[in-house]
């Protein structure tokens, strides 16, 4: 990876990126999940940089972007994303979100579909309430620390087959979470309570692809199912695999990508 560089947004707030442009190529941008960074996508941008210019970046709070106090919203996650795109001077974008990376994805495909040539949401969901559930999960990272969510949080994330085979993947995985403050951890996970994307989701007007983990209990199967029956131009494909999949099955990760991002 390139050395990451900072680009400051509308509120001062300085967004860590990683921007590998190639000559006439179109630009993917990769956004990742909760409590990793931009990290998360080695494995696509070693797959993908041969045929397309490769933006990754650590959402706030997260990695090397800086850290607010308080509260985050998916309109703020998703006006980054643009804010990163205007620095840039690129006009129009792959996206492609994993977890709370879909959910921004989601939000700029009824926001700003004029600024994005596709659109990939994999391992995501328009809603994951109850509000309760994320708020029980502010209060304990605030007040124990991310040591605290590592074990549950991967046992959610990869199946019991992947972390015994590829420990290497899944430590790698466990030291970004350890990694991401407790403030900004849980200021994105704000973002997660007070979202719900079911009433927009038909908005969407960008041709989007839905992946899916077979064994993904955080964000499940049929999460995928409503996004590809209220998104108008969707199509859904489901891997072998728990919450990241572009992790747990990132080469057939990215043949899927690629195929569809070809067909573009």
């Amino acid at each position: 990876m390139s050395k990451p560089h900072h680009i400051a947004m509308d509120d001062g707030c300085r967004i860590a990126c990683d921007y590998q442009p190639r000559a006439g190529a179109p630009v993917l941008v990769l956004s990742p999940s909760l409590g990793t960074s931009m990290a998360l996508f080695d494995a696509q941008v070693a797959a993908l940089s041969d045929r397309y210019s490769i933006l990754r970046y650590d959402p706030r709070g997260h990695g090397g972007s800086d850290v607010p106090e308080g509260s985050y919203s998916l309109d703020r996650l998703g006006r980054d994303v643009l804010g990163l795109i205007d620095a840039l001077e690129i006009e129009r974008a792959h996206f492609a979100g994993v977890s709370l990376g879909g959910m921004t994805g989601q939000w700029l495909g009824y926001r700003a579909p004029e600024r994005l040539l596709s659109l990939t949401l994999a391992n995501t969901s328009a809603y994951m309430g109850p509000p309760s559930g994320w708020a029980d999960r502010i209060a304990a990272v605030l007040d124990k620390g991310m040591e605290a969510m590592v074990a549950p949080v991967l046992e959610r994330w990869f199946t019991a087959g992947f972390r015994a085979a590829c420990p290497t993947d899944v430590s790698r995985v466990a030291a970004m979470l350890l990694s991401t403050a407790p403030q900004g951890y849980a200021g994105c996970s704000a973002a997660i309570r007070d979202m719900d994307l079911r009433p927009t989701a038909p908005l969407i007007a960008v041709p989007s692809l839905v992946i899916a983990g077979n064994q993904d209990p955080a964000t499940p199967p049929e999460h995928a199912e409503f996004l590809v029956s209220a998104i108008p131009d969707a199509r859904l494909v489901s891997l072998e695999a728990a919450h990241l999949s572009n992790v747990e099955q990132a080469a057939l990760f990215n043949r899927t990508l690629r195929d569809f991002l070809e067909r573009r």
